[in-house]
């Protein structure tokens, strides 16, 4: 028996995703991608079904902010203005090793919350045919950038 009305099975992960990546050298000068950037492609669907990732967080190795870009493109060699788009920034914490979260996710529906729990879930859903790339937002190369780790699974 189908688990809606609508004949359609629930999101079911196939196999966990868990990348961390060094954004030492991952940068764009600007908030929109420009022509020269060296942004770091973190999960590539475009091959695959997508993935939903439930946390991407950065983990601090400096004691000076940077701010962290995320983009979805459906390139995976490079991340063109033509081909990927700004979905959110947050900023990496200035206390080495403490970790910030990027917390403006979208609210989902699906995987349901727990009966009783009145907090709405968040994730992002990296869908077929696009790749989530990363930079900071700095012109500068670094010896001591965040860590920006993403967790969730393959559907």
């Amino acid at each position: 028996m189908a688990s809606t009305s609508s004949n359609k099975q629930p999101l079911l992960i196939d196999h966990i995703l868990h990348e961390v990546i060094n954004l030492d050298s991952a940068i764009s000068s600007t908030f929109d991608i420009s022509g020269t950037n060296t942004a770091v492609m973190i999960v590539n669907a475009v091959t695959t079904d997508g993935a939903v990732l439930e946390d991407i967080y950065s983990i601090a190795r400096s004691t000076t902010a940077a701010n962290i870009n995320l983009y979805l493109s459906s390139a995976t060699d490079y991340l063109r203005p033509s081909e990927g788009i700004l979905i959110g920034q947050f900023a990496s914490a200035t206390t080495i090793g403490d970790v910030t979260k990027f917390t403006e996710m979208p609210n989902i529906l699906a995987p349901v919350a727990q009966v009783g729990s009145t907090a709405q879930l968040k994730a992002l859903y990296i869908p077929k045919g696009k790749s989530l790339w990363v930079a900071r937002q700095s012109s500068s190369v670094l010896t001591d950038g965040p860590l920006l780790g993403v967790q969730g699974g393959w559907y």
